[in-house]
């Protein structure tokens, strides 16, 4: 394992951390540390703005290829871009999800066409995507979904006619497109084939959202219900009814370098909590002192382990070390809520003042409670884990 950077890497982490210093300053300063998990309706508006800055100076889509808009960074330096965004206090990203999931997977299977008219709005941070995978039986057992597609010739071509629900669907309320997957062949078995893979548009008739208000009093999720939507049929990424090839490629996007560096956002809600600690006297008090020493080491061992993947990482792809990442830090991230809730004391359970909003840690605690279940649950990471890296028995499934 290599426990250092190169001094290449060094230097990088020098520019990206410069040019993070002197850019969220002035309009974009109090877009600092807003924006997060359970923070996401923090100023929609000028995040937007950022995402636009950002696509100038080309920062977005930093391990894309060069031809594609991105700068084609290693693994490594991904990771220390993102390590810097979060030490430097970046807003919650309102590109992510067509930066880290649906660009990738256009990359790997999208048409010349699609590649051309989707990826570079990307990068320049002007169009915001949303994923429409879950509806309300088909949330882990993906290839249930229910939502349909058929193609109708309109009298200017043929188009995608979409009807059914989509839940937990995140930036839904902001995004102006979705990737989602439908059954366009509903008699196909088994189940998971039948499925495509569609961009669909959202400001359209027959695209209607119902925000979801989650325990902090932000909507990052949304129901969104079809009726009669439409999108144009080369809208379709890959073969049609061959979506769930496209789909696992997508998902297997998701544990990239984002969630590697994400470990520089807890060491700053650390930080925070030992400040708290050592001022208002909790520090004092042995448990408090041992549960801080034990989030200390878990962070450690996150480093480590991210350090570990990335010296074993082949060809940029991240080996089978890596799919623990997600079961660790959630669990390790719950534990670090309901230690900021003790180190506050009575304080977590009162706002500061009008208009009574929650503060950082407090949103930290309430969002911590879903790190366990979303983008798969503690239990379907213990079976990824079970049968993708260790190669045991698949779970017994119903016939």
């Amino acid at each position: 394992m290599n426990t250092r950077f190169s001094e290449k890497d060094e230097s990088f982490r020098r520019e990206i951390a410069a040019w993070l210093g002197e850019h969220l300053s002035g309009e974009f300063a109090s877009l600092r540390g807003r924006g997060g998990p359970g923070d996401e309706n923090a100023p929609v508006e000028d995040r937007r703005a950022w995402e636009r800055h950002l696509g100038r100076a080309r920062w977005t889509c930093v391990g894309w290829p060069e031809e594609f808009g991105g700068r084609g960074l290693s693994l490594t330096q991904q990771v220390i871009f993102h390590e810097e965004y979060a030490r430097a206090g970046g807003p919650g990203r309102l590109g992510h999800i067509g930066e880290g999931l649906l660009g990738p997977t256009l990359i790997a299977f999208g048409s010349d066409a699609q590649k051309a008219r989707f990826l570079p709005p990307i990068a320049r941070g002007e169009e915001i995507w949303c994923q429409g995978y879950s509806e309300p039986n088909a949330g882990s057992d993906l290839a249930n979904v229910q939502t349909r597609a058929r193609l109708e010739d309109s009298g200017s071509g043929l188009e995608w006619v979409i009807d059914g629900q989509k839940v937990w669907t995140s930036w839904a309320e902001w995004a102006d497109w979705c990737f989602m997957l439908c059954r366009t062949d509903p008699d196909a078995e088994p189940k998971h084939r039948g499925i495509s893979y569609l961009l669909v548009p959202m400001d359209q008739e027959g695209v209607e959202l119902r925000p979801i208000v989650q325990i902090t009093g932000d909507s990052e999720f949304s129901e969104v219900f079809y009726s009669g939507a439409r999108t144009a049929a080369e809208h379709v990424v890959g073969e049609v009814n061959g979506g769930w090839r496209v789909a696992m490629g997508t998902l297997a996007f998701e544990r990239g370098a984002s969630t590697l560096g994400q470990q520089m956002q807890f060491q700053n809600e650390l930080d925070q909590i030992i400040e708290i600690a050592r001022a208002n006297g909790a520090a004092q008090d042995p448990l408090i002192r041992q549960r801080i020493a034990d989030a200390w080491i878990g962070l450690r061992i996150q480093r480590y382990n991210a350090l570990r993947t990335l010296s074993d990482a082949a060809d940029g792809e991240l080996g089978p070390a890596s799919m623990i990442t997600k079961i660790f830090w959630a669990s390790w991230h719950r534990e670090l809520g309901k230690l900021a809730m003790d180190v506050l004391g009575p304080e977590s359970e009162v706002a500061e003042g009008s208009p009574y909003t929650l503060s950082a840690l407090q949103r930290m605690y309430l969002f911590s409670r879903s790190d366990t279940i979303y983008a798969g649950s503690n239990q379907i990471q213990r079976n990824i884990i079970s049968e993708r890296a260790l190669g045991l028995p698949r779970e017994p499934r119903p016939s």
